[in-house]
């Protein structure tokens, strides 16, 4: 399959074939030389022998410009190689429909050869990515597990050609290794959740905090504006700060540990769904109430149509939406680099919300549960 190159290679290679075009190359001058010798040959040949042997050039020569007519209409239909790193679907509900979504899209009747892997580590994921760049694929696409560690293989995608695409999270790289960023804006699902927080009045906040994988731009984000309102606010009090590792059983585990330890907390801020469901199931075994109007403020991301439905129930406070579906906004990316055209943003932010129990609807479920 043809190799196809990132949006700022276009004009090395048009340069290329202009040159080709106007002066011909080696191989070029060569055939040139060689047909000069023929015809130079053939004055001093009989008529007849002279006729039929133009006759066998013209003809060659219209076979060799029905090939280079065709040439590009074969590359036209090829498929676009993509390898798609992710993180493991089963993490969560999020995650599920993150990965259902790019399998929907990157498809052999969209125009794709698509390869996946999954990890949930930098150092996997980073493998993964140098195996795709062996593969020559045309373009990377990559959802990293941490924000750093990867100049050296988005430089080496680079060099190779091959164009790189972030979705769902960014990473601290310079923004000239890389086509696009689709992301979610971490920083301000973490600052919604934490002004929403504030807006409850608590008198005091003793805050059981899990984290997802550390490292991960959405765990900074959704941590960064909690840390900074602790530090800022005599009321506000971490009672525990762990990671769950985007995991159920662990949250349990750890709201379970503060329950035995005899600490009075009344938030959970679990920094997505899942964990929070953990959270609560610890809550639910030691009887303590949670929800509206209850001892305990549960908050949890991403907005999974069973969390928001407990949202409508009462039995949750708040969910942060983090958009799942990036697939027609990269589908996009490609198809404008293909036609030589460089994305118009580098960097393009879902459109998400926050919400709360006391006002959210059955319509809200339905329409924004993933």
């Amino acid at each position: 399959m043809k190799k196809r190159t990132i949006a700022v290679m276009l004009t090395a290679a048009m340069a290329a074939a202009s040159l080709a075009g106007c002066g011909g190359g080696k191989e070029a001058a060569t055939s040139t030389a060689a047909q000069t010798e023929a015809t130079t040959a053939a004055k001093e040949e009989a008529p007849a022998e002279k006729a039929e042997e133009t006759k066998a050039e013209e003809t060659k020569a219209e076979e060799t410009k029905a090939e280079e007519a065709a040439a590009p209409a074969a590359a036209a239909g090829e498929l676009i190689k993509v390898g798609i790193i992710n993180n493991d679907p089963n993490e969560s509900g999020y995650r599920t429909a993150n990965d259902a979504d790019l399998k929907a899209m990157f498809t052999k009747e969209n125009g794709y050869d698509a390869s996946f892997a999954y990890s949930l580590k930098n150092d996997e994921q980073i493998t993964a990515a140098q195996k795709f760049i062996q593969d020559e694929v045309d373009y990377l696409l990559l959802s990293a597990a941490d924000t750093s560690g990867w100049d050296s293989v988005l430089q080496d995608a680079q060099d190779a050609g091959i164009g790189v695409i972030l979705f769902d999270r960014t990473i601290d790289a310079s923004e000239d290794l890389y086509l696009a960023s689709i992301v979610s804006d971490m920083d301000k699902e973490g600052q919604t959740a934490v002004d929403w927080l504030a807006g409850q009045g608590l008198d005091s906040y003793n805050i059981i905090h899990i984290q997802g994988v550390m490292g991960s731009a959405a765990q900074q984000g959704r941590t960064g504006a909690l840390d900074a309102k602790v530090a800022a606010e005599d009321s506000w009090t971490l009672v525990t700060q762990q990671t769950a590792e985007w995991n159920s059983e662990k949250a349990q585990q750890i709201v379970q540990s503060v329950i035995d330890s005899g600490t009075e907390f009344n938030v959970i801020y679990a920094e997505n769904d899942d964990m929070a469901k953990g959270a609560v199931a610890a809550l639910d075994k030691a009887n303590i109430s949670h929800g509206v109007g209850k001892d305990v403020i549960v908050m949890g991301f991403d907005c999974n149509k069973w969390a928001l439905q407990e949202l409508l129930a009462g039995n949750w406070n708040y969910d942060g939406q983090c958009n799942p579906f990036q697939a027609s906004y990269i589908d996009k990316v490609i198809k404008d680099v293909e036609n030589g055209t460089m994305p118009a943003e580098k960097t393009i932010i879902m459109d998400e919300k926050g919400f709360d129990a006391t006002e959210i609807t059955e319509d809200d479920v339905n329409k924004y549960g993933i």
